[in-house]
């Protein structure tokens, strides 16, 4: 069998992925997109190349020997983002994992290793594939080593073999070293010839093969300023060539033979890919691993009965609700199981509905309950018209305010947490997939009443840790009663305006043709706007733009590519335009029809109370927290939103810059402080300490980077994430986020006393207790550390900005109960509460509203809410 050893250029490629794909990021917040982007070449490697040794050579410091020689080498080159230092550790587990071998060797780069390596294994008949985006190592082409070089994408690549240089460049590998030496590297910070490019640099070595050859021979160069720069920097040249010198011969300690390559570790490659969230590359590598469905379990004696009786519901009862739909609001009840003192029982739907003791055991706020995800489980009893009452714990909110970094969706998942091993997981019970079916009764009344034992078993246990952490009336005073509003405002659901909805569609999609009808104007001839290939051709071939990036397709046509060319050409604006108004059509317009009950005319969102990490709620099926407002089209969706009854109003009510105001409370910064109460617009405030000018002297450029640098320092923002938010350099976003440290140094002293503190006890908190473990603050990684770091000084502002708008719902639902009024809150979308109301009750709302949500929480600093309404919710603005 032929050997074959691939070496990848590793910070090559993360780099090149990096800055190729959008910056994405898992439900933790880690930023993936270097990862993903290594992870579709490593694989595409493998898949394609079938290596028999495989290695990816990592550059080892800032400092190599060719500093040595010149000390301003790579000088000049910007620190590497954070967003991409801490995806290193991410790339070196996922290698591991690949079981693909990785190296670095001190005062060396990653080039030396690949160059030493490559040319061993040429020399002991091995076929040699490097991989990189750096032009540099083409120098290593021969008949045995082939160097592929990254194009604008990721997967696209050119190869490099002795003939491709000869036919690109007139040259041999070895005469890249002479063109480097001569037209230098600004990459890399070589000097090189002033004036000399490459067009001159690869004539004159036509000419005279070698730059020593040359330098011999400067009288016989044509042009007199040509002659005087050659001989006035000749050892500079010499010096260029050296440094651009790949060596071959660099002290490496692993053998050829500890390259080899025998196959990935599949399981961790799927716990990594899990991880970081990338569902494609899951569904690529193959996540079915066979799990061991013949699990031996204890013995458990169960009923399943035909109607439940009186004496079966005890005042301390684990109850568990089947339903196999995600999304419950149109899921069938499968059926439901209990367990107590009295034994272990399992009903059918049809059977439960029927016994009156069950409907009024379920109803009574005396007998207490045990449930798994309450608001599922009262919307699903709402929807078969029982009110469910007296719930004393949910596991499932137990669990994620014990440990929100863990996604918890079934009974199971708890279980296993705590060695309890008398549960299957759903899977091995129905199956997954096109295998996924309800089995026999019998077996479904096991698995269910095995969740209700294992419910009674774990309560006790989670109500003491939430004891032992403080924690337990963050859940009995804000989550537990939270869930039952959340659970009344889906059941509730908002009303659409199916009409208007209709109609907007229709205008859309003449919209739509009219920006077609243009583009094609504007393109010279028709084409399919929703092609890449299509579109890339047009815009890079026939109008000549210049590509950004390329993909394995063709042209990179995605909205960050189309941005940066939006002043090229007046078509982009308008496929730019076309594109966001389709994403409306399809998902807002459409997508609302497809989930309106066609009965009632209502959408039923569905909130997730146990998602998040740092407590905030999110919405699906539909999401309404995600309607793209800053599009005058997409705000005008919030029009077809009405009032479900006729004569009443949509009133809406929001905090004003919450997460400033707390990290103003939490932070204790005097300047913050005095600003908030003093009524000062917060970021003219800024912009004036910032850059020490009056208030009549603050821009509105100066305010838009002030409300940037506000709102970046609540995220950990790094100056690489400034400087991409603003358009400006990453030195000037430096030096803007050191001056605004300098100017609120209270805010800077709380990010130091922050880490410190996560670093002692592993966890930050809000103010009302919830808490955010961050095991990798004590990393020794720098990388992984620092993005904790920036973790542990976020999380507790937002985290308790989450807090207060979920209090503030609590007390809102008591204050209307209170006022004996008809409105209803209907939804939540971030710091915005959304109700309906008849027009009689709007001066009430006008007074109890921001009476209730500005009292939520005292702070040292006020809490403002805005307030509007109208016949819909766009009215509401």
């Amino acid at each position: 069998m032929d050997k074959k050893l691939i070496l990848i250029d590793g910070n090559s490629i993360a780099y090149r992925a990096f800055f190729a794909l959008p910056l994405l990021n898992n439900q933790k917040g880690i930023h993936t997109n270097a990862v993903y982007g290594f992870a579709m070449i490593l694989m595409k490697i493998i898949e394609e190349e079938k290596p028999t040794h495989i290695m990816v050579a990592f550059d080892a410091g800032k400092t190599t020997f060719r500093h040595q020689t010149f000390s301003e080498y790579k000088g000049g080159r910007q620190k590497t983002p954070p967003e991409l230092s801490e995806q290193f550790p991410f790339i070196h587990e996922l290698l591991d994992a690949y079981g693909v071998s990785r190296y670095q060797l001190e005062n060396f780069e990653a080039d030396d290793i690949i160059g030493t390596y490559s040319r061993q294994a040429e020399k002991d008949g091995f076929h040699v594939k490097v991989i990189s985006g750096d032009k540099d190592l083409t120098q290593l082409s021969s008949d045995h080593i082939t160097v592929c070089i990254t194009k604008k994408g990721i997967t696209d690549m050119e190869v490099y073999t002795p003939q491709h240089i000869q036919e690109k460049y007139g040259l041999t590998p070895g005469q890249i070293i002479d063109m480097k030496g001569l037209m230098g590297d600004a990459s890399d910070n070589i000097p090189g010839v002033p004036g000399v490019g490459e067009k001159t640099a690869i004539k004159l070595l036509k000419e005279h093969q070698t730059l020593e050859n040359l330098l011999e021979s400067i009288d016989q160069v044509s042009g007199a300023k040509l002659k005087e720069k050659l001989a006035e920097f000749k050892d500079q040249a010499i010096m260029s060539k050296e440094l651009a010198t790949i060596t071959t011969e660099a002290p490496v300690e692993l053998q050829l033979s500890e390259l080899e390559y025998e196959g990935i570790h599949k399981d961790r490659v799927i716990q990594i890919f899990k991880e970081l969230e990338f569902q494609t590359l899951l569904e690529r590598v193959g996540s079915d691993l066979d799990e061991e469905t013949s699990v031996e379990l204890q013995p458990l004696d169960f009923r399943i009965v035909e109607e439940i009786q009186e004496n079966m519901l005890t005042e301390h009862t684990a109850f568990y609700l089947e339903m196999l739909d995600e999304n419950y609001h149109h899921a069938e009840i499968i059926g439901l199981s209990f367990a107590n003192e009295t034994g272990y029982y399992y009903v059918s739907l049809e059977n439960a509905l029927k016994s009156a003791a069950f409907k009024t055991w379920a109803e009574d706020e005396n007998m207490k309950k045990i449930v798994f995800d309450a608001k599922r489980t009262e919307v699903a009893l709402r929807h078969k018209s029982i009110h469910l009452a007296g719930i004393e714990l949910d596991l499932l909110l137990a669990s994620y305010i014990l440990n929100p970094a863990e996604a918890v969706n079934e009974v199971s998942a708890i279980a296993k947490r705590y060695q309890f091993s008398d549960v299957l997981t759903d899977e091995q019970v129905y199956g997954k997939g096109a295998k996924r079916h309800i089995p026999q009764e019998q077996q479904v009344a096991e698995h269910l009443v095995r969740k209700a034992d294992a419910m009674m078993v774990l309560a006790e246990k989670l109500v003491q840790e939430l004891k032992d952490n403080q924690q337990y009336e963050l859940f009995t005073e804000l989550e537990m009663p939270l869930s039952l509003i959340l659970a009344d405002m889906e059941y509730q659901g908002i009303t659409i305006d199916e009409e208007r909805l209709r109609k907007m569609g229709e205008e859309n999609n003449q919209a739509l043709l009219g920006l077609e009808r243009n583009i094609h104007s504007l393109a010279g001839e028709e084409f399919n706007i929703n092609s890449p290939k299509q579109l890339g051709v047009i815009l890079f071939e026939k109008l000549g733009l210049p590509p950004v990036k390329k993909t394995k397709t063709g042209y990179s046509t995605s909205a960050d590519v189309l941005e940066k060319l939006e002043h090229s050409h007046d078509v982009i604006k308008e496929i730019l335009h076309f594109r966001q108004l389709g994403k409306l059509q399809s998902t807002y317009i459409e997508g609302l029809l497809k989930v309106m009950d066609p009965t009632t005319k209502k959408v039923h969102t569905r909130f997730n109370q146990a998602l998040t990490q740092t407590g905030r709620l999110s919405s699906t099926d539909p999401n309404l927290q995600n309607i793209p407002i800053r599009l005058e089209e997409g705000r005008k969706i919030r029009q077809a939103f009405v009032p479900s009854e006729p004569g009443w109003y949509i009133f809406a009510a929001d905090y004003s810059q919450i997460e400033l105001r707390v990290m103003a409370h939490i932070s204790g910064d005097e300047k913050l402080i005095h600003a908030f109460n003093a009524g000062l617009d917060i970021h003219t405030k800024t912009a004036m300490d910032v850059f020490h000018v009056s208030a009549e002297e603050v821009t509105s450029n100066m305010r838009r980077q002030a409300k940037a640098v506000n709102f970046g320092i609540i995220y950990g923002i790094s100056d690489y994430g400034l400087s991409q938010s603003l358009g400006i350099t990453r030195k000037e976003a430096g030096l803007f986020i050191e001056r605004y440290l300098e100017s609120y140094p209270s805010v800077k002293e709380y990010m130091e006393v922050i880490v410190k503190d996560a670093k002692q006890k592993g966890y930050v908190s809000t103010l009302l207790q919830r808490r955010r473990y961050i095991p990798e603050i004590t990393a020794r990684n720098f990388n992984i550390r620092s993005f904790a770091e920036r973790t542990a000084m976020n999380t507790p502002i937002q985290g308790s900005a989450a807090d207060i708008i979920k209090k503030a719902m609590i007390d809102m639902a008591d204050r209307l109960k209170a006022e004996k009024v008809k409105t209803r809150l209907l939804l939540q979308v971030h710091d915005e509460l959304i109700f309906e109301t008849p027009e009689e009750e709007i001066e009430i709302l006008k007074k109890i509203v921001p009476d209730v949500m500005e009292n939520a929480i005292q702070l040292k600093v006020p809490l403002k809410v805005d307030y509007a309404y109208g016949p819909t919710w766009f009215d509401a603005k």
